[in-house]
C-alpha cells in the first residue's frame, strides 16, 4: 500500500524546487552561477522523482547503480550540451 503523505511530501518538494529554478533564473545572477544552481536543483529533483515515484529506493542496489549511470550520462550530455551554446 502506498504512503499517501510520503508522496506529498515529495510532490511539495518537487513543486518548491521547480519554483527555486525559475527564480533562479529570473534572479539576474550571472550565467555560470545560475546553471550550476539549476542543474544542483535539477538533480535532486531526478533523485527524488527516481527514488520515490519509481520506487528504486525499495529496488536492489544493482538496479539503483543501473539508473544512477544513466543519470550521471544524462547530466554530463547537459552540460556537453551547454558548452555548445556559448
Amino acid at each position: 500500500m502506498t504512503n499517501a503523505k510520503l508522496y506529498t511530501v515529495v510532490y511539495v518538494l518537487l513543486f518548491v524546487m521547480a519554483t527555486a529554478q525559475v527564480l533562479v533564473e529570473l534572479a539576474g545572477l550571472s550565467y555560470w552561477t545560475a546553471f550550476v544552481g539549476i542543474i544542483a536543483l535539477s538533480f535532486v529533483k531526478a533523485l527524488l522523482v527516481a527514488g520515490y515515484y519509481q520506487h528504486l529506493r525499495y529496488e536492489p542496489r544493482a538496479i539503483t547503480a543501473v539508473v544512477l549511470v544513466g543519470l550521471l550520462a544524462a547530466l554530463a550530455l547537459t552540460l556537453a550540451a551547454s558548452y555548445s551554446i556559448l
